[in-house]
């Protein structure tokens, strides 16, 4: 299981990228999926960025963007959630970090730390990671990620490499 601090709904942050197939319209119809998720709201979202691939180098650039969800959602339910948005979207999990059609990512879950064998929260590798970093900061300026600090302070230590704002 998990603790949290959180009491009633809670501000969930969720990384969206998508290198195959049309990625902006992948992510820009998993925005509007997010905004159909049950006990959840959609807050707000971040202009779409393009990224290089992180993992291998044989595959498109990535079409990046962060949402935030006010969601009374326990972290694990979301997780199923966003699973079965990718998996609406043709998601196959073949190789590390390859191309996909989707990748929702459930980046920050309120004031919540928890690791268990289907989740970690806050996401590992968050705080070294500019497609997930600028987009967040875009929308949650004032972040304190737990564990981690101010999203601000993390941006200014994260180096673009080779992220633009679309």
């Amino acid at each position: 299981m998990y603790s949290t601090k959180n009491k009633g709904p809670v501000t969930a942050y969720i990384g969206l990228g998508s290198n195959l197939d049309n990625p902006v319209q992948h992510v820009q119809t998993a925005l509007d999926e997010l905004r159909q998720l049950p006990d959840s709201r959609l807050i707000s979202c971040s202009s779409l960025y393009r990224s290089p691939p992180m993992g291998p180098a044989d595959q498109p650039d990535y079409i990046n963007a962060a949402a935030a969800l006010e969601t009374s959602l326990n972290p694990h339910r979301l997780l199923t959630e966003l699973q079965s948005i990718e998996q609406q979207h043709g998601r196959k999990r073949e190789r590390r970090w390859g191309a996909r059609t989707l990748d929702l990512d459930l980046l920050v879950y309120g004031e919540s730390q928890l690791s268990d064998e289907e989740l970690t929260v806050p996401h590992p590798g968050l705080a070294e990671r500019a497609f997930v970093l600028y987009p967040l900061q875009e929308i949650a300026n004032t972040l304190m990620i737990p564990g981690l600090g101010a999203i601000q302070s993390l941006v200014a230590e994260c180096p673009l490499n080779g992220l633009e704002k679309l």
